[in-house]
């Protein structure tokens, strides 16, 4: 049995009136700031800040964890009068979820495609040990170890250090000697 077309133009009809109230309110011409007025090619640097910031008053807030590195609050590091002698930890505490570069060098006798070769392989052991650790070569023996969460920077040194290959490496300004070095068995004697 076909149905009368009154009853199929129904959920039409029903659609163009919620559509017609639901419509955007629109400012009048006389009604918009000054700098909404303008041509969209000729908006500064201001008004576009303005502009996003009218488009994020609504939005909810981010959580801690998504927020940009600079934005996020500092990590409360608790301190232990007891604990006084140990300087590398509280750094490290004060570097949880914080971006932190090391400086890694390796020993001059290496060519440098043996240290792009070396340096790689440590990249890989860290990973294997659950520290991510990203690298970028500067120089023929030297690169970068970026670590998204800095406290894991002071576990990646320790292991480090214990590679033959390593000459040096930095961190927080602070130089570690690998332990195969000269200057390392020197201070050692």
């Amino acid at each position: 049995m076909a149905r009368p077309a009154v009853l199929r133009a129904l959920p039409l009809l029903f659609l163009l009136f919620l559509v017609s109230f639901s419509s955007p309110k629109k400012f009048e011409e006389e009604d918009k700031p000054a700098w909404a007025k303008k041509d969209i090619r000729d908006y500064s640097d201001a008004d576009l800040e303005r502009l996003l910031e009218q488009w994020d008053e609504d939005e909810e807030p981010l959580p801690e964890d998504e927020l940009p590195e600079h934005l996020r609050p500092q990590p409360q590091v608790h301190f232990d009068p007891s604990n006084i002698g140990d300087p590398e930890n509280l750094l490290k505490m004060s570097k949880k979820g914080r971006t932190l570069m090391m400086f890694v060098q390796v020993k001059d006798d290496l060519s440098p495609s043996e240290a792009e070769e070396v340096t790689k392989l440590w990249q890989s052991s860290l990973f294997n040990s659950h520290i991510q650790a990203e690298r970028y070569m500067v120089d023929e023996r030297r690169a970068i170890f970026m670590f998204k969460d800095g406290s894991q920077a002071w576990e990646a040194k320790d292991f480090l250090l214990e590679q033959k290959d390593l000459r040096e490496c930095s961190v927080e300004n602070k130089v570690y000697h690998g332990y195969y070095t000269p200057e390392v068995r020197m201070s050692s004697w």
